[in-house]
């Protein structure tokens, strides 16, 4: 029986494929005369429509290549049956134009590490490796909800300076979003708690051995709304020594100074 290739013109594909099917026509009637003639009528029903068929659907693709009509055929069923996932960044927060949404997590324990998201995107996490120890830091353009800086500081035991020193240079209308995982007091250092209340934290002061904590603030905020503690209290705890998971998701004003 002829073959043909999607990779040639499909026009002579489709009446190589006519051609053939007038050969099996032919032979089924040929058999049908030794044997029954119902079946001549059964068969052309069958085998004609189906000709038809397939010829339609290759003339429309014209000159269409093998690779270029997966393709289609694929994004075709995409269409159908789209994925949906939810991904890292899971939020139920809906912004108006002239905010930045926002989503994170406090580390659990010193097992799992924190994760940030703004605008629905992964900023800082365990996959982005750019997370760890003690606190984690990213600072936004205000304006634009860009990515300036992301860093993460121990504070069980390493100095507090390089920190203070991340703290002074951020710039004004900068935002600033924090989340502790394991320990995030013990080397914190009364200056620096100050330069963290100067972003508009009203807890950061009273921030102890293994607290959970997140907050959102930013370069010249008087007080913040979005910011949440967790102690560390050994007969509430969830994990042992640690206690549980805090989040915090929500709306970020644009600076426009």
């Amino acid at each position: 029986m002829p073959t043909c290739h999607l990779d040639l013109n499909l026009v002579l594909c489709s009446d190589i494929i006519d051609i053939s099917l007038q050969r099996l026509i032919f032979k089924k009637h040929a058999m049908a005369r030794r044997h029954n003639p119902t079946k001549v009528v059964m068969w052309t029903l069958i085998l004609l429509p189906a000709g038809f068929f397939i010829s339609v659907v290759l003339l429309k693709l014209g000159n269409t290549s093998t690779a270029d009509w997966l393709h289609v055929f694929w994004s075709r069923q995409s269409k159908r049956t789209p994925k949906l996932t939810a991904g890292p960044c899971a939020s139920n927060s809906r912004c108006p134009e002239d905010h930045f949404s926002f989503y994170m997590q406090s580390g659990a324990a010193n097992v799992v590490a924190p994760k940030i998201c703004v605008q629905s995107k992964l900023v800082l996490g365990t996959v982005l490796n750019n997370a760890g120890l003690g606190i984690n830091v990213v600072v936004l353009n205000g304006k634009t909800g860009a990515v300036l800086q992301s860093d993460h500081f121990n504070m069980y035991s390493d100095d507090d300076k390089p920190l203070i020193d991340f703290l002074k240079n951020i710039q004004q209308g900068s935002v600033v979003l924090m989340a502790s995982y394991d320990d995030p007091s013990t080397k914190l250092s009364g200056e620096a708690k100050k330069l963290i209340g100067e972003l508009g934290s009203s807890v950061v002061q009273s921030l102890s051995f293994r607290d959970n904590w997140v907050f959102v603030g930013g370069k010249g905020v008087v007080t913040s709304n979005f910011e949440k503690l967790l102690k560390n209290d050994k007969e509430k705890n969830k994990y042992n020594n640690w206690p549980e998971i805090i989040q915090l998701e929500g709306c970020i004003p644009k600076y426009l100074g």
